[in-house]
């Protein structure tokens, strides 16, 4: 596996930090799931409300979405906390694909065979999966499937009690998105291992065939 480096190391930063995308799309999709007053009893909860009156536009505390996603489960149950999160998920790919992903290279992967674009699209990813991983480490190994996980994941750090299925909807769907538009229109990502389920890591894999 081609692991990366964590945020807290990497910035030699005592508090591990998240891209803003892990907070803004969830208040969007949790708006559009619930509205916006629900959504704004569910940040208070999490004592987060200070994001949706001026939402984010710099790297937040790990522990703030650690915190998000806790409270949604709690509040919402695990069926409709993972369908939230997974919107949050593809929203961030949207993002990325808009504002974060050259568009020189998209068309590139596109036509490339998705074996080749899935080692490019893993590499990139790698090297900023300080972003999105914060204390968590990522790693991935190339063939088909496409296997990665994140060891420390945050999404699902919160869990109370031992899930009875998979819970990290966020990372999945934001990878699928990428790859279904970047790799292969097939592609299809399963969240097979989870720490909140007893595993070491939160675990996928990515087919598209």
């Amino acid at each position: 596996m081609a692991p990366s480096r964590d945020h807290a190391a990497a910035a030699g930063d005592a508090v591990a930090r998240i891209g803003p995308n892990a907070i803004i799309r969830m208040i969007e999709a949790l708006d559009a799931a619930v509205g916006d007053g629900e959504t704004a009893r569910l940040f208070a909860a999490a004592r987060l409300a200070h994001h949706l009156t001026r939402a984010p536009d710099h790297m937040v505390d790990e522990r703030d979405v650690v915190a998000i996603h806790t409270v949604v489960r709690d509040a919402l149950g695990i069926a409709r906390a993972r369908e939230v999160a997974a919107v949050a998920g593809r929203l961030t790919a949207d993002y990325l694909l808009a504002n974060r992903i050259p568009k020189p290279v998209q068309p590139i992967l596109k036509i490339l065979p998705a074996r080749l674009a899935a080692r490019i699209l893993l590499g990139a990813i790698g090297q900023h999966a300080w972003t999105f991983a914060g204390s968590g480490v990522f790693s991935y190994t190339l063939g088909h499937p496409v296997r990665f996980e994140i060891a420390g994941c945050p999404i699902c750090r919160g869990a109370a009690t031992e899930a009875a299925a998979p819970l990290c909807d966020y990372y999945g769907a934001t990878f699928q998105h990428l790859f279904r538009t970047l790799v292969h229109r097939a592609a299809t990502v399963t969240e097979t291992a989870c720490q909140a389920a007893g595993a070491s890591a939160c675990r996928f894999e990515i087919r598209w065939r």
